[in-house]
């Protein structure tokens, strides 16, 4: 069976097609590298909802990105325009505090939460909360034009989206240190050496290699694969908490005129000048 958005769900940012079994979501900003804005990580909210009310119909998840990117992580335009709110005052200084952890940092715990095992089909670059999704999800296959980064500090943020639980869980604390202190980006075939993916295949291959190892998993009992998955993340127990951290972190740190001028350089494609202010 080939059921396109079940549940006749609408969705605008993202697809959803289920078969024989396999759901694969593909994110679909790819004029912006599929970078989170609210709506689409609203929309994958849903899905992931949606698919586990259907489980065991539903059985395993693959995610992935249409054109070249995978996820280039939360939209910066969103970022600037929250930036001018509040220097403009019609956000006040508090407000971040006091909203919580985004939505889009509660898809990491969300994606280790629904029964199914999830396989991240990382088609281009994965970087910030794309890389956190990514992380989170349980098995990672990386075309070999894939990109990874944790890109956060170049933003003047933090690592979020589980990114500082999660780097140093799957590569070591000393990786993980490398790449959230300089935010550089890295091929594929140095994740694969760094245990971040799973294995490393042809473009052209990425997505038959990700969907033969859903259907794989597919195949087995369902209540034993979910079991199985509760049991092997039992210790991302405290994930919840991590975001929390992420959150208070920046939220710190938010607003400042270096976050600024990062984002600014950005979008003005210039080299940022930070002050430590």
């Amino acid at each position: 069976m080939n059921t396109k958005n079940p549940g006749n769900r609408d969705f605008q940012h993202i697809g959803l097609d289920r078969r024989d079994r396999v759901a694969v979501i593909t994110l679909q900003r790819p004029d912006r590298l599929n970078a989170l804005n609210r709506q689409m990580a609203q929309e994958l909210h849903d899905a992931l909802d949606l698919l586990a009310g259907e489980f065991p119909e539903t059985r395993a998840v693959v995610i992935t990105g249409a054109g070249r990117g995978f996820c280039s992580g939360a939209d910066v335009g969103d970022i600037a325009k929250r930036l001018d709110d509040q220097l403009d005052g019609n956000l006040g200084p508090d407000a971040s505090a006091g909203q919580g952890p985004s939505i889009t940092m509660r898809l990491a715990p969300h994606l280790r939460q629904i029964p199914q095992p999830v396989i991240a089909a990382v088609n281009g670059v994965a970087a910030g909360a794309g890389l956190g999704i990514a992380l989170c999800s349980d098995i990672r296959i990386a075309s070999d034009a894939a990109r990874f980064t944790s890109i956060f500090v170049k933003r003047s943020l933090v690592p979020d989206a589980g990114v500082s639980q999660l780097l140093g869980a799957l590569a070591g604390p000393g990786i993980a240190a490398e790449m959230a202190f300089t935010g550089r980006v890295y091929d594929a075939q140095w994740a694969l050496d760094k245990g971040l993916v799973n294995r490393v295949v042809p473009a052209g291959d990425l997505m038959a290699e990700a969907e033969a190892m859903a259907q794989e998993i597919a195949a087995n009992p369902p209540l034993a694969v979910k079991a199985t998955k509760e049991l092997l993340n039992a210790h991302y127990a405290d994930l919840e908490q991590v975001i929390e951290s992420e959150h208070r972190a920046n939220v710190a740190i938010r607003g400042t005129a270096d976050q600024k001028e990062a984002v600014d350089a950005f979008l003005e494609k210039r080299e940022p000048r930070f002050t430590g202010r």
